[in-house]
């Protein structure tokens, strides 16, 4: 892991800029982490649209974290932002805007070609951006993974022993083959869903909650869109988090 750059933000949060191999991220590390009292440390997952667009709600999220006394960390999904294009990914889009734009339902194989491969890349880029953070002088876990693509979520969960808890977005297409996943999930579970979601199947979020393994698992779902979220849906998650992180 590479610094490239840092800055103090208003509020004493150290952010900083860096890169792993090829993948750029951002850290935001709370005023009060040090190596003698290190600090738990949050994931924020997000939408392929670039850390650059990304970054308001990203930084928002990170501040709410450091208020908390939590550092937080994202990184770039492979295809998007400044890394390199990833033709297949490319086209599973187009395919997908093209089926939403006729009105026709979106196909398991366009969804299959959107997802499964981008979680397949990108969790293991997270498991070792954790390693690389971990090792850092003030932060020491416990580790939650808050927001993002759900699926991307799920197979933390699964697979990464280190995550202790999950706050998840229920506003992106699930491939069948992760509700099997999703029944191995047993960490504890915040799920939000925007009940109007124009671009998510509201029964397959109510069957992918059920299929959740885990015994502490709650659904907070709130009228609206899916850019509709509102306010206090971000204190109930952050409520979440000081529960099982502290």
């Amino acid at each position: 892991m590479n610094f490239t750059s840092e800055q103090r933000l208003d509020d004493d949060i150290l952010e900083r800029e860096f890169t792993l191999g090829e993948i750029p991220g951002i850290l935001w590390t709370p005023a009060s982490a040090s190596a003698s009292e290190p600090v738990p440390l949050v994931l924020l997952g997000h939408p392929p649209l670039g850390l650059h667009k990304m970054y308001p709600r990203l930084v928002a999220r990170a501040r709410r974290c450091a208020a908390d006394g939590f550092a937080a960390a994202t990184i770039e999904l492979p295809g998007s932002g400044d890394r390199p294009r990833w033709d297949a990914a490319e086209q599973a889009r187009a395919d997908l805007r093209q089926a939403m734009a006729a009105g026709e339902p979106v196909s398991d194989e366009i969804i299959d070609a959107l997802i499964l491969p981008l979680v397949d890349r990108a969790v293991p880029e997270w498991r070792a951006a954790l390693d690389a953070l971990l090792a850092l002088p003030g932060i020491g876990g416990p580790v939650g993974y808050s927001g993002g693509i759900i699926s991307i979520g799920i197979r933390l969960a699964v697979v990464e022993p280190r995550i202790v808890a999950a706050g998840l977005f229920a506003g992106s297409f699930v491939p069948r083959a992760m509700f099997e996943e999703a029944r191995r999930v047993t960490v504890p579970l915040h799920v939000l869903l925007q009940w109007d979601d124009e671009g998510n199947d509201r029964q397959a979020s109510l069957d992918l909650f059920d299929a959740f393994g885990s015994q502490e698992k709650t659904l907070h779902a709130n009228m609206g869109g899916h850019t509709g979220v509102p306010q206090f849906a971000g204190e109930d998650a952050a409520g979440f988090f000081a529960l099982h992180l502290r």
